[in-house]
């Protein structure tokens, strides 16, 4: 008899193994320290559940201490587990960096310059995850910049998402990313800017 509608089909069942695996291969390489789930803002779970009308990127500032870091992991967690809704198109790829390391990695090589492969896949994954971006050193000659504008534009015209964690609100980072970058993000990042505040829950901790 054929599964009716109310019944899993068996490509539904397969669908459901890959989602499983993908979080479980996801899970497995946050940081010990962010891997405890946790409740999300409301605006930030609209995003990683993918419920309609919330924005393509997310851009998630507030001081010291109050989560972001750990919202952003397991949201990424929660984006890539709603990636399975509906037609099936294949495991999401996920760059996740600390922008300290991705700057580091944006810096020109041997030959003068950025890995063409480094620089596909920061353009064409399905997500990129930048975290704490205020934290990067900026380039004196600008090369940095002009790397990270080449992934901003590719990411926004192809209309692919990016998460962002920051202590300072998107339109303050200018002296990091540069003026293009921020004009860029302005358009990203447009009703996805989120502000989580609160208390430093890590002085709470060592209290």
């Amino acid at each position: 008899m054929p599964a009716t509608s109310a019944e899993p089909s068996d490509m539904d069942g397969w669908r459901d193994e890959r989602r499983d695996e993908a979080v479980a291969a996801f899970a497995a390489s946050i940081p010990a320290l962010y891997r405890n789930e946790i409740t999300l803002d409301p605006d930030v779970a609209a995003w990683a559940d993918r419920i309609p009308g919330a924005p393509v990127s997310l851009f998630l500032w507030g001081p010291l201490g109050v989560g972001k870091t750990h919202s952003a992991w397991q949201a990424t967690r929660r984006w890539i587990a709603a990636q399975f809704a509906g037609a099936y198109r294949g495991t999401p790829t996920v760059q996740t960096w600390r922008s300290t390391a991705l700057f580091d990695a944006l810096r020109p090589d041997d030959t003068g310059g950025t890995p063409k492969r480094l620089m596909s896949a920061l353009q064409t994954a399905d997500l990129l995850y930048i975290d704490d971006v205020a934290a990067a050193r900026v380039s004196p000659t600008g090369w940095t910049q002009e790397r990270l504008y080449e992934i901003f534009d590719e990411r926004y015209i192809n209309q692919l998402p990016v998460l962002i964690t920051s202590d300072v609100q998107p339109g303050q980072i200018s002296p990091i990313v540069g003026e293009r970058v921020t004009s860029r993000a302005a358009e990203i990042f447009r009703g996805g800017v989120v502000h989580l505040g609160g208390a430093d829950r890590r002085k709470a901790a060592a209290a």
